[in-house]
């Protein structure tokens, strides 16, 4: 996605292109300046790759998996658990194969998920594939808001309580926590594309892990203040809950973790900021294998210690649900590195839409200064900043709709479930299996097709089923629904 939207790479490439009808050697300097598309040198490494891998997969869901942990059990919980990021691991594999069609080293590069479905598959399984995409990282942006405002005012309460000595029932409105959070992102929207965020993405990563450790750390003290283990084989006890209600947890629990696993839709766009040799598809195997092993680490850390300390009545958040309400300086600085690093996920989510609007709009009016020109705002000891008029308006009339939205439905996190859910299969298995049997012209009905459709209908009938769970969520939330008052 690097300079996808910049008229400055579309000129680098036309020169790039010119010089090279005429001579057999470019201009002295150049060549270490460009890749082989004419845009300028992409930079990504191993780490970067990972860390914006991290940084996007790792959200505050992970504070939610002791409870989808606690609707499957010990054995199914961990299970599912693992058979989800084997599925993620495995499919983006195939996927890093597609970022570059026919060769895998000087072959043309597919600058986003988009891109890759259309050289490799076409017709409207492009549009179905870009509507799913985007429909997705918008939905991950609501989220994200909710969340991030869910973590502030769980910074509040917890300070209110201690204040109080938890006499005080400490309610707060979400919606000025949310509107601070989509000030912050209208700020840093105006970042120009993925290559320039690399370190957002390092320090909503340490974040990440910060809060992920404290979680962690209160589960495992929980556990040794009360001396056992809490929690079953299968999960939450009938008697807790309903039969219906246990079927329709356990559903949501699957939406919650693949979900919680979903990254293949930004996948081509991260891998397109890493620098080669060696091959892109390379390192992306190896950040995606690092990035997966160190997510799966921590979320069956945090999931089974959050069981254990809780078992049936492991709260939806470990760090919100006030599961634990002391020490609460602790759950205050968790809360606010969950904050920072729900920043650099937004852009993350989010970035790929700036792109996709902005490429269109400058195909669609080339001469439009208002689309095109950048205007260059000197700052002091920094080299100067390049204003884009259209990249201004759009951006932030983008964050004002996404926080819009998170205050008339602030249970739009059971939506997202339903559009994780769908999104799960068609972008994490469908697509990147169908575009590996293409690249590699892997014959229909032969084992190894098999071998990739056969999992593939399996992910369709647990994505399926998850939708259904959530569904079901939305359904119960729509009972207490109301527009801009929300308390908690």
């Amino acid at each position: 996605m690097s300079g996808n939207t910049a008229t400055k790479s579309q000129n680098n490439h036309a020169y790039h292109q010119s010089f090279n009808l005429f001579t057999t050697d470019p201009p002295p300097g150049v060549s270490n300046c460009f890749d082989d598309d004419g845009r300028i040198k992409r930079t990504g490494t191993v780490w970067t790759t990972s860390a914006h891998i991290i940084t996007a997969v790792i959200g505050s869901g992970v504070l939610s998996l002791a409870w989808a942990t606690a609707q499957l059990g010990w054995i199914a919980g961990p299970a599912v658990l693992f058979l989800f990021s084997f599925t993620t691991y495995y499919t983006s594999t195939l996927l890093a194969a597609c970022y570059r069609s026919g060769d895998p080293v000087t072959g043309k590069r597919n600058y986003s998920y988009m891109d890759a479905v259309q050289s490799n598959l076409g017709g409207v399984q492009v549009k179905v594939c870009g509507l799913i995409q985007h429909l997705n990282l918008f939905g991950g942006c609501v989220s994200y808001t909710i969340s991030a405002s869910i973590s502030m005012m769980a910074i509040k309460r917890s300070n209110c309580f201690h204040e109080s000595g938890g006499k005080s029932p400490c309610k707060v409105s979400s919606n000025p926590y949310m509107i601070i959070f989509g000030v912050a992102e209208i700020i840093f929207s105006q970042i120009k594309d993925f290559d320039q965020i690399w370190w957002l993405s390092i320090v909503a990563t340490v974040m990440s892990f910060t809060y992920s450790t404290v979680g962690l750390a209160l589960g495992i003290a929980k556990v040794a203040e009360t001396g056992r283990v809490r929690g079953s084989l299968t999960g939450i006890s009938i008697g807790t809950v309903t039969q219906t209600e246990k079927i329709w947890r356990s559903f949501q629990a699957l939406g919650d973790i693949a979900f919680a696993y979903s990254y293949s839709l930004i996948l081509i766009e991260i891998q397109d900021t890493i620098k080669s040799p060696p091959s892109e598809a390379k390192t992306m195997k190896k950040a995606t294998l690092l990035s997966v092993t160190v997510t799966t680490i921590f979320y069956m850390l945090c999931g089974c210690m959050g069981y254990a300390a809780f078992g049936d009545m492991a709260p939806g958040n470990l760090l919100t649900g006030f599961g634990f309400y002391n020490p609460y300086w602790l759950l205050d600085i968790a809360n606010a590195t969950i904050v920072v690093h729900l920043v650099g996920a937004y852009q993350v989510y989010s970035q790929p839409i700036f792109a996709f609007i902005e490429k269109i709009a400058s195909e669609r009016f080339p001469q439009s200064e208002f689309i095109n020109k950048e205007i260059e705002i000197p700052i002091m000891g920094f080299k100067p900043y390049k204003l884009n008029l259209f990249r201004l308006v759009w951006r932030t009339i983008f964050v004002i709709i996404t926080t819009i939205i998170s205050m008339i439905m602030p249970f739009f996190n059971d939506v997202v479930g339903i559009i994780g859910a769908f999104g799960f299969w068609p972008l994490t298995v469908y697509f990147p299996v169908e575009m590996y049997l293409v690249q590699k012209k892997i014959p229909k009905w032969s084992t190894r097709w098999l071998s990739l459709q056969i999992p593939s209908l399996a992910c369709l009938i647990i994505s399926i089923a998850a939708a259904v769970g959530s569904f079901a969520g939305v359904v119960l939330d729509l009972k207490v629904y109301k527009p801009f008052k929300t308390n908690y």
